[in-house]
């Protein structure tokens, strides 16, 4: 249930949004104050911001359950621009930042943000996790932040020799209660383990004679709110630093939306509303003075789980931070910022997650990530990112123009030549270079595993064979993958589709005029699948080994190599109008094929398989007379009508299943053919001796599906073999 359901209520907000609201706001609240502190703003710039994201974002954003605040990806961005622009400058960054975010969520570009490469992604919030853990290690042993991530490093060792022995021991205490909380049992965990964290180190450092700085805050909410001011100096680092806020907030919030969704399925964000949304609550947050806002995977996460059904967790989690930072501002000022700052190391330390790099290695991304961070945490956010997506475009564009081509020699004399990814003006060079070691006068197969093949290419490879053809050998093209050297003269390359390789498969030639369709299938055949075909039948040669006996209809749309997914020398099949099988002596082609199967193939399974639409059936229901010959074969489907009509169990089952009364003839009669070859001499010492196993099908052409047909029943193949939705009379 929703909030735009009808049946959302107020009972509904009190017995889950409200406690779900309560959960999140105690997770919210340690955080935001970390991350005011992280970023070298006003304390109450955090609380300011997480009120305003619950409040604007929750009401007008395009999610129900996503929970927006002050996040630490932002920190490292708006650290270095109150010390380069004010703090009042900054919120004018951010209402700046909101305006983009609105412009993005009218021009309908939300679902853009989600093309760009996860590694990337994953890599700029590790960067920013090293940063946020270099700075605040600062404050964790008794200091200040350093200006950037060298300084830092360069700074810790002096760091470590002044140590606070007060600050440290609150910021070792914080981040050994966070790490133990997540092995604690799951009835004690509903309590947020920063809250706790935050909680103990702030009480014990009152209880025990420790020396420690706490937060400073002056005032209460109302008294932090702030109008923002021009910031003065060039407007380019100004307007960068309003577009890397405006991107990294639009892209972690699209994110969030998105593992939000995967959590809710029947639940959908609207991305355009959700930024438009985020820009509203961030013009409003910096107008008030706050910090920029964007969706927090953590909160959200934790709304989600915690039962949320509307927007109403997600304002009234507002609401109660509102409360607090202005009833409760008191209890701000005991928190030591050391505690804070553990809290923003551990933060920082968790966004460089190892599960990302060994997916970035296992998938070969993990240059870019390592790029891609390096960037982030020497230059800043905004060029990391650019660096980062160059990367991945650059690795992108190697994998997709990578190309492979080996010639070696085969045991019989001749030459194998396999060229593999896409075949360009690019791989002219390696093409002539590979090419060149084939001898002359030999024959040569190629194997073109190609999906692109421009001019260029194909001319080389068409002269290539030209000149060893007219030199006295033979060059046969084996073209496996979608492109087609045929159609490189036609017209400008294009990537070839799957869908035209299984459609050549399944029907290789075309009809049109003035074309042989057998001759073109012909050809089409021996340039794709001859060369893979002939080794497999080099061994059938002297030894036939076809496993079923398959009995079908003869007409021209059931293909049983295709619908049993069989290869060459697997099914023994026999065709005839109406797959009937004569008895009494009158037609004796169905039974010598049957005994050929059964004693000299030894085959194991005997099958007969009808279709819908089947114009045998459709005389026989029809009693239409067919004329000489014809009438005269329908003649041995005269039990199988009688059958139909008596009530046959068969037919019913294929009536409730919405076959029509022709199709459902087609099924009796693939029963009653099953039926007479399990009564025959020859299947039933089969089945006694050796378990042959005798079995009706019906293929139906609507669906393209195949559906088994018993002696009293009819049931669908499921994927994984099994027959299922059983229709037993």
């Amino acid at each position: 249930m929703t909030d735009n359901d009808p049946g959302h209520s107020l009972k509904s907000v009190l017995r889950q949004d409200l406690p779900a609201s309560i959960v999140v706001f105690l997770v919210a609240l340690p955080l935001s104050l970390g991350v005011a502190l992280a970023s070298g703003a006003p304390v109450v710039a955090g609380l300011i911001a997480a009120a305003v994201g619950g409040v604007v974002a929750g009401l007008l954003g395009g999610s129900s359950i996503q929970v927006s605040g002050p996040t630490a990806s932002l920190a490292v961005v708006v650290a270095g621009a109150v010390q380069q622009f004010g703090w009042a400058a900054m919120c004018f960054i951010t209402v700046g930042a909101g305006l983009l975010q609105i412009l993005f969520g009218l021009s309908r570009i939300a679902r853009a943000a989600l093309g760009i490469a996860p590694v990337v992604v994953h890599a700029m919030l590790a960067g920013i996790g090293v940063i946020i853990a270099l700075q605040q290690v600062h404050v964790l042993l008794g200091g200040t932040t350093v200006s950037s991530p060298w300084a830092s490093i360069v700074a810790l060792p002096n760091q470590v020799m002044s140590v606070h022995k007060g600050d440290l021991f609150v910021g070792l205490l914080v981040i050994a209660i966070l790490i133990g909380w997540q092995y604690l049992p799951r009835r004690v965990r509903v309590v947020p383990g920063p809250l706790v964290a935050v909680v103990v180190a702030t009480v014990i450092s009152l209880v025990l004679p420790l020396t420690v700085d706490r937060v400073r805050l002056d005032g209460s909410l109302i008294d932090g709110i702030g109008l923002p001011a021009l910031p003065h100096g060039g407007w380019v680092p100004i307007a960068l630093t309003m577009l890397t806020v405006a991107l990294i907030a639009s892209v972690e919030t699209l994110l969030s939306a998105v593992a939000v969704d995967k959590m809710r399925p029947g639940q959908r964000t609207d991305f355009d509303r959700e930024l438009l949304g985020q820009g509203a609550a961030n013009m409003a947050s910096g107008t008030l003075g706050g910090l920029p806002i964007a969706a927090v995977i953590v909160r959200s996460i934790t709304n989600a789980n915690a039962g949320a059904r509307s927007r109403a967790a997600t304002v009234l989690h507002g609401c109660w931070i509102l409360v607090f930072a202005i009833a409760l501002v008191g209890l701000v000022r005991q928190i030591p910022t050391a505690a804070l700052a553990g809290l923003l190391v551990l933060i920082g330390v968790q966004l460089v997650k190892l599960a990302h790099i060994k997916r970035a290695r296992r998938t070969g991304d993990i240059y870019v990530y390592l790029v891609t961070v390096v960037a982030v945490v020497s230059l800043n956010l905004l060029q990391g990112m650019v660096i980062g997506l160059i990367a991945s475009f650059a690795l992108l564009l190697w994998r997709v123009v990578k190309f492979t081509i080996a010639a070696a020699p085969r045991p019989d004399g001749t030459w194998l030549v396999r060229i593999d990814g896409p075949c360009t003006f690019l791989a002219v060079p390696r093409l002539t270079s590979e090419l060149a070691k084939v001898p002359a006068g030999v024959d040569v197969t190629v194997e073109l595993s190609v999906d692109f093949l421009d001019h260029a290419a194909c001319e080389l490879l068409s002269e290539w064979a030209d000149a060893r053809e007219s030199g006295g050998g033979t060059v046969d093209f084996v073209e496996l993958g979608t492109a087609r050297m045929a159609r490189a003269h036609d017209g400008p390359p294009e990537y070839g589709h799957a869908r035209k390789a299984v459609d050549e498969a399944i029907r290789p030639w075309r009809r049109s005029g003035g074309v042989d369709p057998i001759a073109a299938g012909i050809a089409a055949y021996h340039r794709g699948h001859a060369h893979l075909m002939r080794p497999h039948l080099a061994g059938l040669r002297h030894r036939p080994d076809a496993d079923t006996f398959f009995l079908t209809c003869a007409d021209a749309r059931i293909v049983p190599n295709v619908i049993t997914n069989s290869g060459p020398g697997d099914l023994f099949t026999v065709r005839n109008v109406g797959n009937l099988v004569p008895v009494g002596g009158s037609d004796v082609s169905v039974e010598a094929a049957l005994i050929y199967a059964l004693d000299k193939l030894d085959v194991r399974a005997v099958v007969v398989c009808g279709h819908s639409g089947c114009g045998a059936m459709e005389a026989l229901y029809g009693q239409v007379q067919a004329g000489p010959g014809l009438d005269d074969w329908l003649a041995h489907a005269a039990p199988t009508l009688a059958e139909f009509r008596a009530g046959h169990p068969v037919a019913e089952a294929a009536r409730r299943a919405g076959f029509g009364p022709v199709d459902q003839l087609g099924m009796v009669n693939v029963a009653r053919q099953v039926q007479t070859l399990m009564d025959y001499p020859a299947v039933r010492g089969g089945i006694e001796e050796r378990g042959v196993v005798v079995s009706g099908l019906f293929f139906d052409l609507a669906t393209a599906r195949v559906i088994e047909v018993t002696t009293d029943g009819i049931a669908e193949f499921d994927d994984s073999h099994r027959r299922v939705a059983a229709e037993p009379v």
